[in-house]
């Protein structure tokens, strides 16, 4: 475990440059000292209907976003296989598209010299009923890794579920125990587990293991929370359950993981100022996927700026994954730019000053509370004190501007902090007492809820 920050302070760090940069692919360096695109692609709804119809819908959009890189001059790029539930259920789907994948990236190096690298990310296709650990899925999953890896991968993620049965019951209920022990403890706990195979079949591949990211339960509350208009969830609460949300991404790190973690994980910045490795972020470039409050400053930091992901059709401007392409193209240009010039920090403090007040959301990944709350982090001795601890301090940095008028949420806002902070106050320290009292809470009561898919007795 993680027991001391990479950085000395959060001002240390920048976009585009971390301690531990990545070396992988074709004359690709992540970290540093430039950030690059990062391109997530989709095929259209019916062309997983068989091998030879989906395999020609990713060569196309491969083509599409590699031609559209030499159009506008893009140096370098990375393309992300982020697989559909098919590509992993069929493993040898995934390592052929891959294999093809690769294969594009060494021509347009060999022929024009684009710096570039493949990152294959598995879907998480296992079942809460079938258990985490042992199933046809699980199988699966690291078939799919070991074959992308043997393909040409060269960087191995996946965005992991575990802990989503209990996540799923506890956040409609706004219930913020549930929560933390679903995503801190049953979470990590997950990712342990399946982190260690990953790790292993990357070292054994001599790729690089990226990272994973809080995408299944984070993201799933700022979508609940949506935007100003929601009611569905609050936003302090889905603020919150970011935080909750690093201590069970930093696993990855913990046994091997080198970065860059995964776009959706925005809490990269939390793990960037823990660990010194390379991050990819996502925000205002990833509207074509989903909307979010927090669409500049999730630049600030960034080492991969990605878009997320789009679905293959036609714009005016040509196909979306070419127009996604330019996009990020041009931001990333921005970012390199400022560098060259050094005036990095100046656009850093730009990107952080341009949505630190816009939300609670946005607020906690703001680098210098993203670096507090990894400083709290860090103190927890196991999985329960380290989600807590980055529980608490996330609370105490938004209970601080918000009463400080710095910060302005509305007055539901507020009580749901209070709320909140009652119900932190009253957790035990003892990591045993509560793990007991959640299983005997939640065991009979959420569905397809199984300890042994988290090494649990009760």
């Amino acid at each position: 475990m993680y027991k001391s920050m990479a950085y000395s302070s959060w001002d240390e760090m920048v976009f585009g440059k971390a301690l531990y940069p990545v070396r992988c692919g074709f004359d690709l360096e992540i970290g540093g000292g430039i950030v690059h695109p990062e391109l997530k692609y989709h095929p259209r709804p019916g062309t997983e209907r068989d091998f030879d119809t989906i395999y020609h819908e990713y060569e196309r959009m491969t083509r599409d976003i590699l031609d559209r890189c030499i159009q506008i001059g893009l140096p370098s790029v990375v393309l992300e296989l982020e697989h559909v539930f098919q590509l992993t259920d069929n493993p040898r789907w995934g390592k052929e598209i891959a294999h093809m994948t690769k294969w594009l990236l060494k021509e347009y190096y060999d022929k024009f010299g684009l710096k570039s690298a493949l990152r294959v990310t598995v879907a998480d296709i296992r079942k809460p009923e079938n258990g985490y650990r042992a199933s046809r899925e699980y199988d699966k999953i690291l078939e799919s890794f070991r074959l992308s890896a043997e393909a040409g991968a060269d960087i191995l993620s996946i965005e992991s579920t575990g802990g989503k049965e209990v996540f799923n019951y506890a956040v409609t209920r706004q219930d913020l125990v549930g929560c933390l022990f679903a995503v801190g403890v049953l979470g990590s706990l997950d990712m342990e587990y399946l982190w260690k195979y990953i790790v292993s079949i990357a070292r054994e591949y001599n790729v690089i293991p990226g990272g994973d990211t809080d995408c299944a339960h984070s993201n799933s509350a700022m979508f609940l929370a949506g935007g100003f208009t929601s009611n569905e969830l609050s936003h302090i609460f889905s603020a919150l359950i970011r935080a909750i949300g690093s201590a069970r991404s930093l696993v990855a790190f913990d046994v091997g993981a080198k970065g860059p973690d995964k776009d959706c994980g925005y809490e990269g910045p939390i793990i960037k100022a823990i660990t010194g490795c390379p991050i990819s972020m996502e925000g205002k470039s990833c509207a074509c996927a989903h909307s979010d409050l927090m669409g500049n400053i999730s630049a600030a930091v960034c080492d991969l700026w990605s878009n997320e992901a789009v679905q293959y059709g036609e714009m005016f401007g040509g196909t979306t994954p070419a127009v996604f392409t330019e996009i990020l193209g041009y931001d990333v240009a921005q970012m390199n730019s400022a560098i060259k010039l050094g005036v990095e920090k100046v656009l850093r403090d730009i990107f952080i000053a341009s949505d630190e007040l816009r939300d609670p959301q946005a607020y906690v990944i703001s680098p210098r509370v993203a670096y507090n709350i990894g400083a709290s982090l860090i103190l927890g001795k196991n999985y329960y004190e380290r989600s807590l601890f980055a529980l608490r301090r996330a609370y105490e940095e938004l209970e601080k501007a918000i009463k400080e008028n710095v910060l302005a949420v509305s007055p539901k806002e507020r009580e749901v902090l209070s709320e909140c902070g009652r119900i932190i106050d009253e957790l035990p320290e003892s990591e045993e007492k509560f793990i007991a009292s959640c299983i005997k809470r939640y065991k009979d009561i959420v569905p397809n809820f199984r300890l042994d898919s988290y090494g649990l007795e009760g």
